[in-house]
C-alpha cells in the first residue's frame, strides 16, 4: 500500500499552523530549546536570544566537535530558529529585548528562579509592554516551594521525583532512565501549556505566566507507579523491564539474545501457552489470572524462558506476532534509525548547514498531513541574525553602533 509522504512539498499551499506566531527563546541546554524547536517546526518565528560569549551552553557540549564550534546536540535542538546575541545584563541589551517583546506572542526562559526579575525581564515587567504575552519559565523545581532555588537538572529531577526509585532492577544500584525524561517531558508539557495560553490570549487579549518544572513533569509520568502506592500502600520498586500492571510483559531471554513480548490479558495468555506448546501453563493455578501472574512473576518468567531458550529471538518474535501477541527486538539506536520502519517514518532527516554541510537531525516526532513540518532554517550560528532582527525592529545603523558601544551585543 502506498503511504502518504511527509515531504515539505505536501501541503505547501497552506501555511504552517504557527505561521505568524513570534517566540523569544531565552533558554539554554535542553528543555527550553527543545520546546521552542517544537514551536519552530510548526511554523513559529523563533528568535534565540543568546549570551554573546559562547551562546547557548549546548553549543560547546558533548566533548567532540564537527567542523564548526557547535555540538551535534545543539544542532538537534535548534533548527528553524534565528539567533541574536544580547547581553541582558546591560541596559542596552535589555532595551533591545523590550522592543522585541512588544511584537512577541510567546517567551520561554529557563534560568534559575529570580534571575529574570533581577535583570528586569520578568513577566510582571514584560507584560506591561505586551499584555498578551505568554511567558513560560522552565526550572528544575518550579518558581515556588522550598526547593525552588535549587539548581535543577534532569538527573536531580529523576532522583527527587521518584522516577529513579522505580528504574533498574530489584536490589540494584540507582539507575536513571537512559534518555532525559524530565527534560524532554518538561519541554512537552511547556509546549502544550504555551499553545493553550496563546489560544486563550488570542481570544481575550490577555496572556499569562506559565511555571513549568522538570520535577513536576517527571512526577506526572508516574501514573502506574503512584496508583499502585495509593491503591495498596506498597512502595513501588524497580522491576527491570517488567510492568507492575501486567505479566508477562517484559524482556525474555531466547536462545541467542533477549527480546520483548507481552501477554497482557487472558486471551493473549492463552494464545501464548499455545504458541510455546505449554498448555499446562494455561491451567496452572499460579498463573490463572493477571493478579496471580503478577504475584508469581519470577517463577512465571523462569518457566517461560525454559521454552524461549529453544529458539532464536527472531524466530519467537515471528511466531508471536503471527499469533497476534505483541513482541519485538531490542534495537540499538543505529539499528532503530536504520531499520526499515525508522527509515519509512523519516526519523533521520538530512539538513544543510552553512558550516557543517549536510548533517543528520532527528525527524519530526509527529506528522501533520495537511501542513507537514518543514526544516525552513538550519540551526543558527551564534548571533547569525542579529543585523536582520535589528532591521526588523527599525534600529538603523547609527542606533546599532550606539547600542554596540553600550555593550548590548557583548564586549
Amino acid at each position: 500500500m502506498k503511504t502518504e509522504s511527509n515531504s515539505p512539498a505536501q501541503g505547501a499551499s497552506r501555511p504552517l499552523p504557527l505561521a505568524g506566531v513570534r517566540v523569544l527563546d531565552i533558554s539554554q541546554v535542553m528543555a527550553g530549546p527543545y520546546a521552542c524547536m517544537l514551536l519552530a517546526d510548526l511554523g513559529a518565528d523563533v528568535v534565540k536570544v543568546e549570551p554573546p560569549e559562547g551562546g547557548d551552553q549546548t553549543r560547546g557540549a558533548m566533548g567532540f566537535k564537527l567542523k564548526g564550534s557547535d555540538s551535534m546536540g545543539f544542532l538537534n535542538m535548534n533548527r528553524n530558529k534565528r539567533s541574536i546575541a544580547l547581553d541582558l545584563k546591560t541596559a542596552a541589551g535589555r532595551e533591545v529585548l523590550y522592543r522585541m517583546v512588544k511584537d512577541a506572542d510567546i517567551l520561554v526562559e529557563n534560568y534559575r528562579p529570580g534571575v529574570m526579575k533581577r535583570l528586569g525581564i520578568d513577566y510582571e515587567t514584560l507584560s506591561k509592554l505586551n499584555p498578551a504575552l505568554v511567558y513560560a519559565s522552565i526550572s528544575g523545581f518550579g518558581q515556588t516551594g522550598p526547593w525552588a532555588s535549587r539548581p535543577g537538572f534532569d538527573l536531580m529531577a529523576q532522583a527527587m521525583s521518584g522516577v529513579m526509585s522505580v528504574t533498574g532492577y530489584p536490589d540494584g544500584p540507582p539507575v536513571k532512565a537512559g534518555v532525559p525524561v524530565a527534560d524532554i517531558g518538561c519541554a512537552l508539557f511547556a509546549t502544550y501549556a504555551v499553545l493553550a495560553a496563546h489560544i486563550g490570549a488570542k481570544a481575550s487579549g490577555q496572556g499569562q505566566y506559565i511555571d513549568a518544572s522538570l520535577f513536576d513533569s517527571a512526577m506526572a509520568f508516574s501514573v502506574w507507579d503512584v496508583s499502585e502506592y495509593w491503591g495498596t500502600g506498597r512502595q513501588p520498586e524497580p522491576l527491570g523491564t517488567s510492568n507492575r500492571m501486567s505479566a508477562p510483559y517484559q524482556a525474555m531471554k531466547a536462545l541467542d539474545r533477549y527480546f520483548v513480548m507481552g501477554a497482557t490479558n487472558q486471551k493473549l495468555w492463552q494464545k501464548l501457552c499455545t504458541v510455546i506448546e505449554r498448555p499446562e501453563l494455561a491451567h496452572d493455578p499460579r498463573f490463572a489470572t493477571v493478579a496471580l501472574r503478577l504475584a508469581n512473576r519470577l517463577v512465571l518468567v523462569e518457566s517461560l524462558e525454559q521454552s524461549f531458550a529453544a529458539r532464536s529471538a527472531e524466530a519467537w518474535i515471528e511466531y508471536l506476532l503471527e499469533a497476534g501477541i505483541p513482541a519485538g527486538p531490542i534495537l540499538t539506536y543505529p539499528q532503530a534509525f536504520e531499520s526499515e520502519h525508522g527509515v519509512h517514518r523519516q526519523m533521520r532527516i538530512e539538513i544543510e548547514h552553512p558550516v557543517e554541510g549536510t548533517i543528520p537531525n532527528i525527524g519530526f516526532a509527529v506528522k501533520l498531513r495537511g501542513t507537514p513540518q518543514q526544516v525552513r532554517r538550519p540551526p543558527p550560528l551564534l548571533a547569525e541574525h542579529t543585523q536582520e532582527i535589528l532591521e526588523e525592529l527599525g534600529i538603523d545603523l547609527a542606533q546599532r553602533r550606539e547600542l554596540q558601544a553600550s555593550g548590548a551585543f557583548g564586549a
